[in-house]
């Protein structure tokens, strides 16, 4: 029987939730449960991948559950920006489910059989957030996504573990109840409706005064993009294992902020009435500042994952600094920044985890020589940096210059400054951490000297299934590079509209 749209649909939320529950009946065969783990998250992706096929060969893929009250329903269609965020969640679960069996080996960490199974639970939320058709939907599965990632963050169960995990858990629910519930209610009452429809659905049904407040509500209630002062939650998460650092900072949880702050921009206000009503420009300094005070915070932290997930909380703001500039080269570039921040993020951390399984060292300092012993993960981490710095060959090139050009369209000259700064700080804080790694000397390789041409003595990596994984995303940011023209095509109706992306396809990279 052939595959249908709303049979995949149904597929790409139920796959990851079966997978849970056959990875906790196999909790008494370690093998069998990674397995399904590895298996479920291929199935995900093949799924999601014919989904994008259809998406890209001009269908909307759609499927209505059921309705909540007249005119309001739990109900999925798939658009541009979801099916992008789809892939990268799906994918990037594949090397993640595969990393995460040799970390959680490798450091015998407990309760594994608890975390494959929270960790599958929060792709099927994430899946429901990127597939979402309104706001209600996304709303539902975005603090599914928040509670299925507690017990990740509590995972270790000490002091510091519960503490991090009250502060993750108290933002997060606090913000979205808080504010971004008001925000839907409002807008509900506003206009009648919660869909996404492109161009937005507030014009003519909300008094123009009020809209930054509207907008303030969504955005600080979007709690998972980080925006001060509501960022606390990530680095306290980072007591987490890394593979939730992983999962948290490039497959789901920020991405599924940073993705609903788009969708509000684009698919609630509409970016030619945050344009028209100049409702979004107090956003842009604040994401601006945002982007500055982070990476600054990040040159000061000595531990490296307190490190990265300050980088994070910076490189965050780029993309709500996109949507706040009210351009279409904005949100072409803020929804760009999502695959490519996520690729070299991942990266990272990742490379982060492999130095703590080899060497169980975590701050910076202590990290000196490491890079001659671990060059494949050191040498992942470069990559993984340079594309983060929006260097080319490297995917981060091109989120950082469609963004630029849209602070230049729109006459935002100071934005342009901040942009160039920022790189400028991605530089200080990420590359110092590779260059004592390959060229000052390793205080503790003072043992004996490793036989004369024998390279396997001074080689110690992490294992194999800790090592690979940043290796592979390390070259998925190269080929980002290069592939940013599908990206494009994919992205160009969200970003200049549907009946204007064919016209404007010139100026895609190339």
């Amino acid at each position: 029987m052939p595959l249908t749209h709303e049979t995949a649909i149904a597929l790409a939320l139920i796959i990851p939730f079966a997978g849970m529950i056959l990875i906790g009946l196999s909790d008494r065969n370690s093998i069998v449960r990674d397995i399904i783990s590895v298996l479920t998250s291929l199935l995900l992706f093949s799924v999601t991948f014919w989904l994008l096929r259809e998406v890209e060969a001009g269908a909307v893929p759609e499927l209505i559950l059921f309705d909540v009250m007249p005119g309001l329903s739990m109900a999925f269609k798939i658009e541009p920006l979801g099916m992008l965020f789809g892939v990268v969640a799906s994918g990037l679960w594949i090397v993640t489910a595969l990393y995460a069996i040799g970390y959680m080996r490798g450091n015998k960490e407990a309760h594994q059989t608890r975390f494959y199974m929270c960790f599958a639970l929060a792709i099927s939320a994430s899946m429901g957030i990127a597939f979402a058709s309104n706001m209600f939907t996304l709303f539902i599965f975005y603090e599914v996504l928040t509670l299925s990632t507690y017990p990740l963050v509590a995972h270790k169960q000490n002091a510091d573990a519960k503490k991090g995990a009250r502060t993750y858990l108290s933002i997060l629910i606090g913000t979205s109840i808080g504010f971004q519930l008001l925000a839907i209610i409002w807008t509900w009452v506003a206009t009648g409706t919660l869909d996404f429809v492109h161009g937005g659905i507030l014009s003519g049904h909300l008094d123009d005064s009020f809209a930054p407040v509207l907008l303030a509500l969504y955005a600080f209630g979007i709690g998972k993009a980080a925006l001060m002062p509501f960022h606390r939650w990530l680095p306290a998460a980072m007591v987490a294992p890394t593979p939730v650092s992983a999962l948290l900072h490039a497959v789901a949880v920020v991405k599924a902020g940073v993705f609903t702050m788009l969708k509000v921009g684009v698919y609630i206000f509409g970016i030619d009435y945050l344009s028209l009503t100049g409702a979004s420009d107090w956003l842009m300094w604040l994401a601006a500042a945002s982007i500055l005070i982070a990476s600054i915070v990040a040159m000061t932290k000595d531990n490296l994952k307190a490190r990265l997930a300050y980088s994070t909380v910076s490189q965050l703001s780029y993309i709500t600094l996109a949507m706040a500039l009210a351009s279409s080269l904005g949100v072409m570039g803020g929804a760009m920044h999502i695959p490519m921040h996520a690729m070299g993020k991942i990266t990272l951390f990742m490379c982060a985890g492999a130095i703590y399984v080899a060497t169980h060292k975590t701050n910076i300092s202590q990290m000196r020589g490491l890079g001659r012993t671990m060059p494949f993960t050191y040498a992942a981490f470069l990559i993984g940096s340079l594309s983060i710095i929006g260097l080319p060959p490297f995917g981060g090139a091109w989120s950082k210059w469609y963004i630029l050009l849209a602070a230049a369209d729109t006459g935002q000259l100071i934005m342009i400054g901040v942009l160039m700064v920022s790189s400028l700080l991605n530089v200080a804080y990420l590359l110092p951490v590779v260059a004592q790694g390959f060229f000052l000397p390793n205080p503790d390789d003072l043992s004996e000297p490793a036989a004369k041409g024998s390279i396997s003595t001074r080689i110690k990596e992490a294992p194999l299934l800790v090592v690979l994984p940043p290796c592979l995303t390390a070259i998925g940011c190269f080929l980002l590079f290069f592939y940013a023209q599908e990206i494009y095509n994919l992205l160009a109706p969200v970003a200049f509209g549907p009946e204007t992306a064919t016209a404007v396809l010139g100026g895609s990279p190339s």
